[in-house]
C-alpha cells in the first residue's frame, strides 16, 4: 500500500500539504523540495488508480522515526486510509514513532489527537516550539506524540534535541 514518492510527483504531493497545514508548518516548495536529496529524509505515498490520495514524510534518526507530515487529500479523509497507512508504516520501520501536534485548543487539534491515540501513540505533555522553517515564518508552539512508553523528561528532551539539530538545524 505505502510506495516510496516518485519525485516526479513532487507537486501532487506538495498540493496535498498546502490543503492540509497552516503555512506556518512546512517548508516552502523548493525547502520542501530540497529535503528529497537528504537520505534520512522519505515520502511515502498511498496511491490508487494513479491519483495520490495521501502521503506521509519521515525523517529516519538515530533510534527513532519522525514523522515531519502526514495527510490525507479532504477528498478521500475518513475512509480509514490514514490508520492503515499508519499501521504498514509502523511495520516497516519497527522502531519509536514521534510527530508533532497542535495544541488541543480547537475540535480538529482534539479530534486529531484522538486519532493518534487510537493508533496507539502517547501526548506526551511538555512544552515544546517548533522552529520556524525560515525568517518568514512563525514557531509554533506544538505537543510531541510517540509511539510506545510515554516518554520522561530525559526521553522528550533528547528527542527534542534530536529534531532540533537534525530536522530543523538549530539550537533552540
Amino acid at each position: 500500500m505505502l510506495k516510496k514518492m516518485n519525485p516526479d510527483d513532487f507537486d501532487k504531493v506538495f498540493a496535498i500539504m498546502q490543503k492540509s497545514f497552516p503555512s506556518d508548518e512546512y517548508r516552502d516548495y523548493q525547502g520542501q523540495k530540497q529535503l528529497l536529496k537528504e537520505t534520512v529524509y522519505t515520502v511515502y505515498v498511498f496511491e490508487e488508480d494513479d491519483i495520490i490520495k495521501a502521503f506521509i514524510s519521515v525523517h529516519r534518526l538515530n533510534d527513532f522515526a519522525f514523522i515531519e507530515h502526514f495527510a490525507v487529500n479532504p477528498v478521500y479523509r475518513n475512509l480509514g486510509i490514514g490508520s492503515a497507512m499508519l499501521s504498514e508504516l509502523k511495520n516497516m520501520l519497527d522502531c519509536q514513532l514521534c510527530l508533532e501536534v497542535e495544541l488541543p485548543e480547537t475540535d480538529i487539534a482534539v479530534r486529531r489527537i484522538g486519532f493518534y491515540k487510537r493508533n496507539g501513540f502517547y501526548l506526551n505533555n511538555y512544552p515544546y516550539i517548533q522552529p520556524s522553517f525560515s525568517p518568514d515564518k512563525n514557531p509554533v508552539p506544538l505537543l510531541i506524540m510517540t509511539t510506545g512508553d510515554p516518554l520522561d523528561e530525559e526521553g522528550f528532551q533528547r528527542i527534542k534535541k534530536t529534531l532540533y539539530k537534525d530536522v530543523y538545524h538549530t539550537d533552540i
